[in-house]
């Protein structure tokens, strides 16, 4: 649990995730989360801690083709979001993302969904490129793509860190979110926030 942790190092090895922070997941986006937007200064935050230690930062995305089988139109449970090369998939403007982050594309074809950041992508090559062991991960939605990838990262070996304050939930059923939480800390994430991050 978060009160057992104490203020923590960042060291080589270290990686930050950034799922999915688009514009159609933020407020006037085609798949708002609600208060998806609060988890923007915290992630920047970030953004520049680990850019300053000259740690990986990694941006997952969205990528879809217009005619996705996630989409309504297809029989899917969502609504057109983050389609290539649109407004909406684009990451939020208000992050001042760095020169060197590492971006990975999801779900980029029509039949194949990727809730996970490592779901068919080169996401786990790029981190043990990197020599990456533990993984801080905040962004969108928390009962859905982060869920998905923190499980996936423990999965494949990782440490992960779950940033509390730099993810929100979709809440398709109340409690959604806090369910996804206990889980991720069941299989062995550990849950803090981003203060507990020293420079």
């Amino acid at each position: 649990m978060e009160g057992s942790i104490g203020r923590i190092d960042l060291r080589a090895g270290d990686a930050l995730i950034l799922v999915d922070v688009q514009k159609d997941f933020l407020p006037g986006g085609s798949l708002p989360v609600p208060h998806g937007d609060e988890v923007l200064v915290p992630l920047q935050r970030l953004i520049d801690r680990f850019t300053r230690h000259g740690l990986p930062v990694v941006a997952t995305r969205d990528w879809h083709p217009s005619d996705h089988c996630s989409f309504h139109d297809r029989g899917g449970p969502w609504p057109p979001h983050c389609v290539a090369d649109t407004p909406g998939a684009e990451f939020a403007p208000a992050l001042a993302l760095p020169d060197a982050i590492t971006i990975v594309s999801k779900a980029v074809t029509a039949d194949l969904d990727a809730y996970s950041g490592f779901g068919n992508t080169e996401l786990d090559d790029l981190l043990h490129q990197a020599h990456a062991r533990r993984l801080f991960v905040g962004g969108l939605a928390t009962d859905y793509c982060v869920l998905n990838t923190v499980t996936d990262g423990l999965a494949k070996g990782y440490a992960v860190m779950l940033l509390t304050d730099a993810i929100r939930a979709v809440d398709v059923l109340p409690g959604d979110g806090a369910r996804a939480i206990a889980e991720m800390e069941r299989r062995g994430a550990i849950a803090i926030t981003s203060g507990r991050i020293t420079d």
